[in-house]
């Protein structure tokens, strides 16, 4: 029996009239409605004509989801309005589970479930609506399924309908795209508005300082925070409260803090047992009050009932990849000011409500406006291949809210070359059409092609769904044993043991060609089995969840090659580094030194301290993250494995030849044979005789590095690239410039022949800097025999002393005892006379006493101060009276 009364207090029972106005016109429209009015219940319902208010006659509703939590929520909800079970008017689809009749006309999908119908039926058959629901969000999937669809309509069914449905004012932007499909201007927008009860929001910054998120981590100091807030939300607010927090590993810190806080503490994430949802989703009854632990799949996509208070930790994860390390992980990052608004709204939607958020006020105003669009951040790889699939390779052609950045495509298309998916051309090959129909990662799909052939099927399929979707971190870092440990769990339940078992069987059975076995039909070939991603539309035979209905292994048939596998002497250990290694090639990594390896992306990687990884000489890493001001990876997963597996699943990265280069750690030239996987080096032996031609290239790398100084100055040399120094400043050309990124930049014309003879660090070091150095004076003009007369090297003094002058600084300097220059008026000048030389004055015991640009004005003016001083200290050395018509002497008066 319909539920009317229900039905009749959504809100968005008041939109229903224009959206389906807009449809009839238009056939396509964005539904912006806040969380709780009942987009995803109520409208599905009622454009198939299921409900009061809806279409007079039934037609088929596809509503795709980006999560499958949301998926089986809003399935569920439907067809509790309707008085049934799932299953019958309306049913759901999700990866590994189905549940859908011939009565079913709303069906549920993720998004992902969407996309594998598209790629294996592009007219959508058994559809007459789509709604595409928590655009917002953009999800990459969501934004992929978007442009797919309005590609149907513009080319195979303009009839189809299409409903873009938000729970933000972000709706313009999805007006302007679903209206470019037939060129008649943007979509119509139709708004419900919801119940609006007041939100009080208080913000509680935290009472010290707290360090920023940091890749995954996230201060410990702030989870106390939230903790202490929540119970702060206990006691000030009513009602149940539902606190967001940015990731399972916070979800479980923070409750661990909240024992004895009076209520009862359930966490909420992607994860969580079906139990635990349904409990959530079905609210308390008032009996006991309930803090609710959540990740942001709460903010819109799911209704938590009896919420009247809200803690914001002001914290969310996005997807982020490393392109040149090829890896990809999720990183903490602050929440947009959308999200921030979407989940204080939460406090209010049964009656009005407290919202707390863990930060300053002043900070509102600097939080990003949205969050930032999985097509702009995440591993396009999958992306990229159900474009190639769909035809448009370059997805150039594509109706996509943002263009995917073009460094991620191509290297995103360097992936997918990599393991078979596509030509040189970027076309989805018959191999890729298969990959993607399996609803994994490419680089899963391959691994579990390829391993299936080497470790048989059953034992690949086993590994793959590990890798699909990250074991729980208290499991450990050692992926065979966290294999191990899987398969010894308890089959019941509903966990990560059995969501592995059911993920298992599907892929097992997608890896098997038709007719092999019991996996008969439900090969890749012919379809993935039913309830995997892709499955064939509503109104398919009844069938419950897949579990139930998979054949059990005696079952199978007769055991093939493919049962089997080739290397059928591998160990558990052997199989998980294999399959690993196929999945995450670039990732497998080499020991250098004591718990460090080297992976062939030539990221450095480090396991945890303690961890069995730690003393293996190869691994296989399937999980880990960079955090970003260091230069080595943290390993999470990985398995052991050895140099023979590393050369067949990383074969297209093995190079060999011979090195010659510039080594900076033994600043010398580095001449060997190297065969390497990436980075990685498998065998190195020393070279004869190197190439000539590549010994100067590496020796002129070592002078970039090092500068002219690993050549041999000696003091005269170094004199003269300061006299010519001297004259480059002063005149100019022809004198040339003899800086070091001068001289580095003209090694050929003044260091050419040391470098043809010079084969290793020891040859430059015993080359004649000054001889190489002369070649640069300006020869071909004559100016270079004019250089001891513009810059000499020495000069003479009254005393017949021949003085070296000092060309180090910007002046030159001429140092001489004072006695030396008795009788001299002038002071010396060079260059032409264009610049006199700083004179400075020495005493009988070398010690400068005066320093003077102007000889005749230090005799007039300051050797009497200077022969006060001195005369008493060194009575043996003349201090005449008048200096400059005394005799100058290089000794004592005796001596003179």
């Amino acid at each position: 029996m319909i539920r009317t009364d229900e039905l009749l207090a959504l809100p968005v029972r008041d939109a229903l009239p224009g959206l389906l106005e807009a449809l009839r016109t238009r056939a396509g429209a964005v539904l912006a409605a806040p969380p709780g009015t009942g987009k995803t219940t109520l409208v599905p319902l009622a454009l198939a004509g299921l409900v009061p208010g809806g279409r007079a006659g039934p037609r088929r509703v596809l509503v795709a989801e980006p999560r499958r939590m949301a998926v089986r929520a809003a399935a569920r909800r439907m067809a509790w309005l309707l008085g049934e079970e799932t299953g019958r008017r309306v049913g759901f689809t999700v990866r590994g589970e189905r549940r859908v009749s011939r009565e079913t006309v709303v069906e549920v999908v993720t998004t992902g479930v969407l996309l594998q119908r598209l790629q294996r039926d592009q007219e959508l058959p058994g559809a007459d609506t789509v709604l595409l629901d928590e655009c917002h969000e953009r999800h990459l999937d969501a934004d992929t399924a978007a442009a797919f669809l309005l590609d149907v309509r513009s080319a195979l069914r303009p009839e189809l309908e299409l409903v873009a449905a938000s729970a933000t004012t972000d709706a313009e932007a999805w007006a302007r795209l679903l209206g470019s499909a037939d060129g008649s201007g943007p979509a119509p927008v139709v708004r419900a508005e919801g119940r609006t009860y007041p939100v009080t929001v208080r913000h509680a910054p935290p009472p010290g300082p707290v360090r920023p998120p940091h890749g995954m981590r996230v201060d410990p100091a702030l989870l106390e925070h939230v903790a202490a807030t929540v119970r702060s939300a206990l006691r000030d607010g009513d009602g149940d409260v539902l606190c967001f927090l940015p990731g399972t590993g916070e979800i479980a810190r923070v409750a661990g803090m909240l024992g004895g806080a009076g209520a009862e503490v359930l966490q909420l994430h992607g994860r969580a047992p079906a139990g635990v949802q349904e409990a959530v989703l079905r609210g308390g009854g008032g009996a006991r009050r309930r803090v609710v632990l959540a990740t942001s799949v709460a903010e819109s996509s799911l209704t938590v009932p009896g919420v009247r208070t809200v803690v914001d930790s002001g914290l969310a994860r996005e997807p982020r990849m490393d392109h040149g390390r090829g890896l990809g992980s999720l990183t903490t990052v602050r929440v947009s000011r959308a999200a921030a608004a979407q989940r204080q709204g939460r406090a209010a939607r049964e009656a009005p409500g407290l919202a707390f958020r863990c930060w300053a006020e002043g900070e509102d105003a600097r939080l990003p406006s949205w969050p930032s669009p999985e097509i702009a951040v995440a591993d396009l790889a999958p992306f990229a291949l159900q474009a190639a699939c769909w035809g448009d390779p370059g997805a150039s052609g594509l109706a996509l809210l943002d263009a995917p950045p073009a460094g991620a495509m191509a290297a995103a298309r360097e992936v997918l070359r990599a393991v078979g998916a596509v030509d040189g051309n970027g076309r989805a090959t018959e191999r890729g059409v298969r990959m993607a129909r399996m609803g994994l990662h490419p680089r899963l799909a391959r691994a579990l092609l390829d391993g299936a052939r080497e470790v048989g099927a059953r034992r690949a399929a086993e590994i793959v769904a590990l890798l699909s979707e990250e074991p729980p971190r208290a499991l450990g870092d050692d992926l065979a044993a966290v294999w191990r440990a899987v398969r010894r769990e308890s089959t019941g339940g509903d966990g990560y043991a059995a969501r592995w078992r059911r993920e298992t069987r599907r892929l097992e059975a997608a890896v098997r060609p038709a007719g092999a076995g019991a996996g008969a039909g439900a090969g890749v070939a012919a379809g993935p089995a039913e309830g995997a991603e892709g499955v064939g539309p509503a109104g398919a035979a009844a069938s419950g969840p897949a579990e139930a209905r998979r054949p059990r292994g005696r079952d199978r048939g007769p055991r093939t090659d493919l049962d089997r596998g080739r290397r059928t002497e591998l160990s558990d250990d052997g199989a998980a580094g294999l399959v690993a290694a196929l999945a995450f090639p670039e990732r497998v990594a080499r020991r250098r030194g004591t718990d460090s390896f080297v992976m062939v992306n030539g990221t450095g990687a480090e396991p945890a301290d303690g961890s069995r990884l730690g003393t293996a000489e190869w691994l296989a890493v399937a999980v880990a993250d960079r955090p970003a001001t260091s230069a080595s990876a943290r390993i999470r997963l990985a398995a052991v494995t050895d140099e023979d597996t590393a050369r067949l699943a990383a074969g297209p990265l093995r190079t060999s030849g011979e090195e010659v280069v510039w080594s900076a750690g033994r600043g010398d030239v580095l001449a060997r044979a190297v065969e390497r996987l990436g980075a990685v080096e498998l065998s190195v032996r020393p070279l004869r005789e190197p190439d000539p031609a590549a010994v100067r290239a590496a020796l002129l790398e070592g002078l970039r590095q090092e500068g002219p100084g690993l050549l041999r100055w000696s003091r005269d040399a170094v004199a003269l690239r300061q006299r010519m120094a001297f004259l480059h400043r002063v005149l100019g050309a022809p004198w040339p410039d003899v800086s070091d990124a001068a001289l580095l930049g003209c090694t050929d014309l003044w260091l050419g022949p040391e470098l043809a003879r010079a084969r290793r660090r020891a040859d430059l070091e015993r080359a004649d800097a000054g001889t190489a150095l002369a070649r640069l004076l300006p020869w071909a003009t004559g100016d270079a025999a004019r250089l001891d007369r513009l810059a000499p090297e020495r000069m003479e003094v009254p005393s017949g002393s021949r003085i070296r002058i000092d060309y180090s600084g910007e002046q030159p300097v001429l140092a001489a005892k004072l006695q030396e220059l008795f009788g001299r008026q002038e002071t010396p000048r060079i260059a032409d006379g264009r610049v006199p030389l700083l004179v400075h004055l020495l005493s009988p015991a070398g010690r400068p006493a005066a320093v003077t640009a102007d000889l005749a004005s230090f005799w007039r003016e300051g050797y009497r101060s200077v022969r006060a001083e001195l005369r008493g200290r060194y009575p043996k050395h003349p201090w005449p009276e008048d200096p400059a018509t005394a005799a100058p002497t290089r000794h004592t008066k005796r001596r003179s």
